[in-house]
């Protein structure tokens, strides 16, 4: 019994790595994060300075680029959003760390989501 168990593992483990990882699960809580991010960015009031969609206003720069910006990877992007700088203030005590990841989710959305009408 023992001797089948060794040749059954070295098997299963070339099974499991021929498996996908988990690119269905990835996919869609990487769409639901920024469809939640789509909401944060309504209702934290991201568009307050940085405009509708994030196409830029006088008070905040445009933010429809940033995905593809290789300056901004995601974790600059979330110590913009916790510290502050230049002229955008720190959101370290007014967000969680689930809410700054979806924003970043969002920010990083090939196709970004449009939040559903506030209020539902």
């Amino acid at each position: 019994m023992n001797r089948r168990l060794i040749y059954l593992f070295p098997s299963l483990f070339l099974v499991c790595l021929a498996l996908p990882v988990g690119t269905r699960a990835s996919s869609n809580s990487d769409e639901d994060d920024a469809k939640a991010g789509a909401v944060l960015y309504r209702d934290k009031g991201c568009a307050t300075c940085h405009g509708e969609a994030g196409i830029g206003t006088t008070k905040g720069p445009s933010l429809t680029g940033i995905r593809d910006d290789k300056a901004w990877p995601p974790e600059k992007m979330t110590d913009q959003i916790l510290n502050g700088g230049k002229k955008m203030p720190p959101f370290r005590d007014a967000l969680s760390d689930e809410e700054i990841a979806r924003l970043v989710a969002y920010l990083r959305a090939k196709d970004k989501p449009a939040p559903p009408p506030a209020g539902n």
